[in-house]
């Protein structure tokens, strides 16, 4: 019997490399409610910073599926 695998090692790629920016969308979230539970009067104050923190994130996501598929063929 011959197995063959076949699909796009940029898909494997890409999923390993998903791995980060979801470890860090977690840590941003947590952190941002420990601070919230902590001090609730400052709530507002850092939640542009939870956002900001957010996209930054997963603007890495997103340039790690572009060039993953842009340069991995």
């Amino acid at each position: 019997m011959d197995l063959a695998i076949t699909g796009s090692l940029s898909a494997i790629g890409y999923g390993l490399a998903a791995i980060g920016p979801g470890i860090g969308v977690g840590i941003i979230f947590a952190s941002y409610i420990q601070s919230t539970a902590r001090q609730p009067e400052s709530a507002r104050l850092t939640q542009q910073f939870l956002w900001v923190g957010f996209a930054v994130v997963e603007a890495l996501a997103l340039f790690g599926i572009a060039f993953g598929y842009a340069f991995g063929k």
